[in-house]
């Protein structure tokens, strides 16, 4: 399943969520093309700006603590 966090990280006067898959690698990429996720891939997550969080909810991916997208990354195997 392919889920996101709150925008919670700051980075170049921006913040960011994180976009994560708990089942693949494979998963995950199809997800942020299908997003228009171009960059922003760092090993197990996609960087998402605060501004493009509403559509990728719209979408019906969950919006999750970002514990528990550790927690579903460990558990997979994925980090």
């Amino acid at each position: 399943m392919v889920l996101i966090d709150r925008p919670l990280f700051r980075r170049h006067g921006r913040r960011f969520a994180h976009l994560v898959s708990d089942v693949s690698l494979g998963e995950l990429h199809r997800a942020a093309s299908e997003l228009g996720l171009g960059g922003g891939f760092h090993h197990d997550h996609y960087d998402v700006p605060e501004e493009l969080v509403p559509a990728v909810l719209a979408r019906g991916i969950p919006q999750v603590d970002s514990r528990e997208i550790v927690a579903r990354l460990h558990a997979a195997g994925l980090r």
